[in-house]
């Protein structure tokens, strides 16, 4: 619920005037997170991430109503953040937030709030993309054990479900090339085995098809094989519920220790490493864009043009002749 903002009442000759709304952003984030959902139709990872920011945000620029926040509040912020050591990328989703609320004020809300395009995120710098070899990838899943040797009479295998989920996880990422909330999101009635493609929603909150290769499909119909329940989600915990993300966050430091792999390793990495194979490979980048499922070719070309430099440099001897 919205709280009691403040309030100033004048009075013109005797006559009284209304009071003029003045709400700060801690105010205003229940109606700009709803706006969100039910307007611009966000994905509810998305309407968490403005949430999370624009608390930031407060806690930064303080109680002053957003009618009184001038470009240097806005300055003042970014250095705070800057002192305290956040990246570029950190700051730039906090002064997102903050122009999306500002923008809210005065198209919805018919504010007078400063323009929120005089508000500039910090400039990025290009840093170059991170992704396994082949060698590596292998390195990788096989440090990830699915099967448990039990003593008994007989010496048999058993599955080490949580082990095989994790794999499954991690082939169906390389595999399609998806983000972790995509791949998260999946239900068995999504997957289509015949045309080895899903549809799903993704990034935005917009329906897109993701495509499988054999080996991905393979883990997965092997991993629901070897559950004994008929929950509808792919990737879910011993309670039955859904995997999260902080669930994989953990896993993959574990794993990445265990095996030995000294890179940066995150899900969002196993989606570079599919996205730089299909390059390396020849797929031209206007189907990886289609992949990844990319809005623009810019965004493309700005991750994974020249990627390779080892690969460049042949290129360049390879095509450069005068």
């Amino acid at each position: 619920m919205l709280q009691e903002t403040s309030l100033e009442t004048t009075t013109i000759v005797g006559t009284p005037v209304p009071p003029i709304f003045k709400p700060t952003i801690l105010e205003l984030i229940p109606r700009f997170l709803q706006y969100a959902q039910f307007e611009l139709s966000l994905a509810p990872q998305t309407i968490a991430k403005y949430k999370e920011n624009l608390l930031y945000t407060h806690r930064d620029i303080g109680t002053i109503p957003v009618t009184d926040i001038k470009l240097e509040n806005v300055i003042a912020v970014k250095q705070k953040m800057f002192m305290r050591g956040c990246g570029e990328s950190r700051v730039s989703q906090i002064v997102f937030a903050l122009k999306g609320i500002l923008k809210f004020c005065a198209e919805v809300l018919e504010l007078p709030v400063m323009d929120q395009t005089r508000i500039k995120p910090p400039k990025h710098h290009r840093r170059e993309v991170i992704f396994l070899t082949k060698e590596e990838i292998e390195q990788f899943v096989n440090s990830i054990k699915i099967d448990r040797k039990w003593q008994g009479k007989i010496r048999k295998k058993a599955v080490r479900i949580n082990g095989l989920r994790f794999r499954t996880l991690v082939e169906v990422l390389l595999g399609t090339g998806m983000r972790i909330s995509e791949a998260l999101s999946l239900d068995r009635g999504q997957i289509d085995y015949e045309k080895a493609e899903a549809k799903i929603i993704g990034k935005g909150n917009k329906q897109r098809t993701v495509f499988f290769n054999q080996r991905s499909l393979d883990w997965v119909k092997y991993y629901l094989e070897q559950r004994s329940d008929t929950l509808e989600p792919i990737f879910i915990t011993s309670r039955g519920t859904r995997f999260s993300r902080e669930d994989v966050s953990g896993l993959f430091k574990r794993y990445v220790k265990k095996s030995g792999i000294t890179k940066h390793l995150t899900p969002h990495t196993l989606r570079h490493t599919m996205a730089t194979h299909l390059l390396f490979n020849g797929c031209p980048i206007n189907h990886v864009k289609e992949i990844l499922g990319h809005d623009r070719l810019e965004t493309t070309c700005k991750y994974y043009l020249g990627v390779d430099k080892s690969k460049a440099k042949e290129a360049h001897k390879q095509f450069l002749n005068y």
